[in-house]
């Protein structure tokens, strides 16, 4: 597993942002997969720089209630934006961004706009983030390839990682998900994509049967129930993500303290040290 840092290299801006997307494409290696805490602020990704891991990657069910928002594109693009531009300048690291769907955006205006908040790589989902509803294959295929070829324009060749919501949107039996999910995923990376991401797939055999089945890079997302991240390694997953999960266990953690407050007592646990 991925979880050590290695030096940026320097120099202009544009060599710097070419090294970073290519430092976190090289990241992608079925079997040690890179482990991405996501991050929904610059405290958060100034912690997991400090942890020690390699690429910040940004949640946009964490920035959104952030913000003031809900997810599924609720944000404002311009907000998402600059909350990913902040994070990115107060860390060294290749900073991965959540864009859902691309907010609308045609493809080369969303690379650009990328690119100018300094992310190295992006997330996008072949579901409607409004409705739930589907994209065509070929249709996200293509939008998955014209975000590669305008990427490829910049200089800056972000890194893509295509969400599949087939275990969220899709429709008929497990297998039937399971096939779709092979099916998506290989033409995804066809058209361009570095990694995939059948995001809910949890299963051990699942999870074996969409890395040998899409034979490339796969992305898990982490959740209580999910294998240990030895097992998702030995299970060929080049790629583990942690969604909103650390955000939200930092809220029910606050909560908790605030309930604490109202009624009369220490929100620290015994031998915390003092703020």
């Amino acid at each position: 597993m991925t979880t050590s840092t290695s030096a940026d290299s320097g120099g202009s801006t544009s060599t710097t942002a070419r090294g970073k997307a290519s430092a976190l494409r090289a990241l992608h290696v079925p079997g040690r997969p890179l482990v991405v805490p996501n991050v929904w602020d610059a405290v958060s990704a100034r912690a997991v720089e400090a942890a020690g891991f390699p690429v910040i990657a940004t949640g946009s069910a964490a920035i959104a209630p952030v913000l003031g928002y809900d997810d599924g594109e609720g944000t404002p693009v311009e907000e998402m934006l600059a909350a990913i531009a902040r994070i990115g300048r107060s860390v060294g690291l290749p900073v991965t961004a959540d864009m859902e769907r691309g907010y609308g955006l045609e493809p080369a205006e969303l690379v650009e706009r990328l690119v100018a908040a300094g992310a190295s790589g992006c997330n996008l989902e072949d579901s409607d983030p409004r409705t739930g509803a589907m994209a065509d294959v070929d249709e996200q295929a293509a939008l998955l390839g014209a975000v590669r070829a305008a990427a490829a324009g910049t200089g800056v060749d972000l890194v893509i990682n295509a969400r599949i919501d087939t275990y969220i949107h899709g429709t008929g039996n497990a297998a039937e998900r399971l096939a779709e999910s092979v099916r998506r995923g290989r033409r995804y990376l066809e058209a361009g994509a570095d990694c995939v991401y059948p995001i809910f797939a949890a299963e051990a055999g699942a999870v074996r049967a969409l890395t040998e089945g899409i034979d490339g890079p796969v992305n898990i997302l982490f959740r209580p129930g999910t294998p240990s991240l030895g097992e998702l390694a030995a299970l060929g997953v080049a790629r583990v993500s942690f969604g909103h999960g650390l955000h939200e266990a930092v809220r029910a953690y606050a909560a908790r303290m605030l309930a604490a407050i109202r009624n009369g007592e220490s929100p620290y646990p015994p031998g915390l040290p003092a703020p």
